[in-house]
Formats: structure tokens, C-alpha cells, sequence
């Protein structure tokens, strides 16, 4: 289930329908998002099927006039470390002008007849700012098949800091909507701290 809304009374409204730990979720959110006014949110919570269990979790995005907040809690079944259930709840703050890239992927049916308007079928939200990095490396080679040279490696580096996947069959075409227009508002956000001041 994902929400999105402009206002604080709005954002713990959603954290509450999600029904997913919310006071746990809510005191998170509302200490890392502290007195700023909230800008727009997005509340997804997602079930798993991790071999013979069932786990839940829930990413809440912020955007404030001066930050993006992240929260994500996941649960976790008793275990050696604890022996009861137990839920882990995390929170960053990063400021706007450190944001480096926004990547929206739509994927859409029938791309022959799409029309301006229609909603994606599946959209992935990436949010990258630097804390985690991905680096995918192979052998380079050359265009010659007798050629036994060591030629390095070749490889990409991908910023990966936040991934959040919504689909129209899984989530709603409400949840896809709501994603985009967080997205649209934390893009525009962020042109707007980086353009010049006169």
C-alpha cells in the first residue's frame, strides 16, 4: 500500500492505514523529518515470501523544503539474537543539494498504442546520493579470438542508494500515481536548489 500527500497530519494518517507497526514507523518518521514542513510522502509497504516465510516491510519516503528522509522497518522473526520478534526501523536524512540522481523506469503495455496520460503498468523509483555504490566489473577483451592478452577489466559504477519497485497489478494504480508524483516533486525540488540565485 503506498500513500502520498503534502502534510504532516496527512503522512501519519497513511503510516497509519498501512497498518504495519505503525507507532513504531510514525515515531521514526516524525524525529527524522523533526520540525520541517512536509513537502510530499509516499508510504509503501511490501510482503515477501522469503523460502517457507512471510516477511513485511515498509519504506516511507519525505520530501521536506530542505531534505529527503528515508525510513525503512523490516521484521524479523525470533532468532539466536533475540527470542522474540523483533522489528528493525532506520532513517536517513540527506540533504537536496547532495541528491545526484533521480531515475524513474516506466514500464508500459502495448508501447505501439500508448497515449500521453496513461499510467505505467510498473514504475521503479531510484534515488541515488552517494551512500552506497555499486560497482559491476568483467574482463575486457578484444575483437581478436586468438588473443591471450590481459586487457583489464571493464565495468560500471552505479550510484543504488534506494530502489522502490510499484506495479499496477501488485500495488494499485493509486500507488503507481502517487510514486510518480513524489518523484516528479523531489526532481523539481531538487532543480530548484540548484538553480542560481540571482
Amino acid at each position: 500500500m503506498a500513500k502520498s500527500g503534502t502534510t504532516t497530519q496527512g503522512l501519519r494518517a497513511a503510516i497509519e492505514r498501512s497498518g504495519y507497526y505503525p507507532a513504531l514507523v510514525a515515531e521514526a518518521v516524525e524525529a527524522a523529518v523533526g520540525g520541517e514542513a512536509v513537502s510530499s510522502y509516499v508510504v509503501h509497504q511490501e510482503t515477501t515470501f522469503d523460502a517457507n516465510e512471510v516477511r513485511r516491510h515498509v519504506t516511507v519516503l519525505v520530501l521536506t523544503p530542505h531534505r529527503f528522509v528515508v525510513s525503512h522497518t523490516d521484521e524479523q522473526a525470533a532468532d539466536t539474537s533475540s527470542p522474540t520478534p523483533y522489528a528493525t526501523t532506520s532513517t536517513e536524512s540527506v540533504k537536496l543539494d547532495r541528491i545526484s540522481s533521480v531515475v524513474v523506469s516506466r514500464v508500459v503495455a502495448n508501447p505501439e498504442s500508448y497515449t500521453p496520460g496513461t499510467l505505467p503498468r510498473e514504475v521503479v523509483l531510484t534515488i541515488g546520493w552517494g551512500a552506497v555504490s555499486r560497482i559491476d566489473l568483467e574482463p575486457a577483451a578484444c575483437g581478436d579470438p586468438n588473443c591471450d592478452a590481459d586487457h583489464g577489466y571493464t565495468g560500471n559504477a552505479t550510484a543504488d542508494d534506494l530502489s522502490l519497485r510499484v506495479s499496477d497489478a501488485g500495488d494499485g494504480p493509486d500507488t503507481v500515481r502517487q510514486t510518480l508524483a513524489f518523484a516528479q516533486a523531489l526532481s523539481e525540488a531538487i532543480a530548484a536548489t540548484a538553480a542560481p540565485t540571482r
